[in-house]
């Protein structure tokens, strides 16, 4: 059975039931809930993992390269302008899709641009709970055709 880690960074703990834009979830663990079903249903399992400690963070994305087949990442901030997280998914070398319940193109400047997208082999933007679950079908299908 592939793994899939659920990676979600700074502050989204606290972003997600906020934002009316994110649909039909109203906490970040409801949204994890709703990824693990969709995995079983499409057998894979998903495992979550979200802190706002950016060195942990970083830590946990090497240490996927042992532990997973692929990664869902929405990184919050640090995918902005961390380097040393864009430069951890690249150590990791594991298929990963970065993720943003938002739009970030139509947000804050800073906000355009993504340090990580080049290390992702897909970036899935503006379709809150949703979108995570077409990142994780082509992160499955991308994962098969690799077989």
């Amino acid at each position: 059975m592939l793994r899939i880690a659920l990676f979600h960074g700074v502050n989204l703990d606290h972003l997600i039931g906020r934002d009316a834009e994110l649909g039909p979830v109203s906490s970040l663990r409801e949204l994890e809930d709703k990824l693990m079903e969709a995995g079983q249903e499409l057998g894979v399992a998903v495992v979550p993992f979200r802190t706002n400690d950016e060195p942990e963070f970083i830590r946990q994305v090497h240490a996927t390269q042992h532990t997973s087949d692929g990664l869902l990442i929405n990184a919050g901030a640090w995918g902005h302008y961390s380097w040393a997280l864009s430069d951890a998914l690249r150590a990791a070398a594991i298929p990963a899709v970065e993720v943003h319940l938002s739009d970030t193109s139509q947000r804050e400047e800073w906000r355009r641009t993504s340090v990580v997208a080049d290390e992702c082999i897909a970036t899935i933007k503006g379709e809150g709970p949703e979108g995570y679950i077409r990142a994780l079908k082509l992160l499955i299908d991308h994962l098969e055709l690799r077989k």
